[in-house]
């Protein structure tokens, strides 16, 4: 579920072949998200129309932590209204392109359209907790993303998945077989599991989870990760 098409993501990593490749292997529902950003959403919303992938709205947000978060959306307009709290918290830094890369915003065919001035690998001025409230109460979807990992996995970078957050499902990262996650971190037990692809190139988009659903929509995904026992996540290693 988890898709990066990240402002300064590979050139490869544009709209249409996004949508080709997911689909070409049987992909139905990715999220697009980005690193603080969601400017490049519709652009893969408007590749996929007319075809059968299902396309979310969402951001990877870095938290004060320094941690990475999936916050996914059911509408464009609730990620756009999220980003504009976003831009506030980041700081006023200009991107440089010479150093930390190109941040492109292209069209559905992946035509450049501008570039993202504001710098985008920073971390916004937002705890974890604050984040969660603010798209709880934007009606979305909080996930802490490859929480294993070194660089910006919660567990590495806080060793405990917080109390005051009522979390029911984390994010592993797909080099961690889901049938060892909890004996190598006991932190993740009672906690669902979803696998996230975190794709910045065509041959990452592996679908790796597998929903079990009343009806393929934004509010039986929500209710899945919330932990909702009669709907199940499935995680393909």
């Amino acid at each position: 579920m988890h898709t990066a098409l990240s402002p300064c993501a590979e050139v490869e990593m544009i709209p249409p072949l996004i949508v080709e490749e997911s689909l070409a292997r049987g992909i139905d529902l990715i999220a697009i998200t980005d690193h603080n950003s969601t400017a490049n959403i519709q652009a893969v919303q408007k590749a996929a129309e007319g075809t059968s992938l299902v396309v979310l709205p969402g951001m990877e947000l870095q938290t004060l932590e320094e941690v990475h978060s999936l916050c996914i959306f059911e509408t464009l307009a609730q990620a756009e209204a999220f980003q504009k709290i976003i831009s506030l918290a980041l700081p006023p830094i200009r991107n440089q392109p010479e150093h930390f890369g190109e941040q492109f915003v292209v069209d559905e065919t992946g035509d450049f359209l501008r570039r993202e001035e504001q710098l985008l690998i920073v971390s916004a001025d937002l705890s974890l907790n604050q984040a969660w409230h603010i798209v709880s109460e934007l009606g979305g979807i909080f996930i802490p993303a490859h929480v294993n990992r070194k660089a910006f996995g919660l567990l590495e970078n806080l060793g405990f998945i917080p109390q005051d957050i009522p979390i029911r499902t984390v994010e592993i990262s797909r080099h961690l077989l889901s049938n060892e996650a909890v004996a190598k971190f006991p932190q993740l037990t009672g906690y669902n599991l979803i696998k996230g692809g975190d794709a910045h190139r065509l041959e990452e988009l592996a679908g790796m989870n597998e929903f079990w659903l009343n009806a393929p929509t934004f509010t039986e995904i929500k209710k899945a990760i919330q932990g909702d026992k009669e709907r199940k996540i499935i995680i393909k290693d």
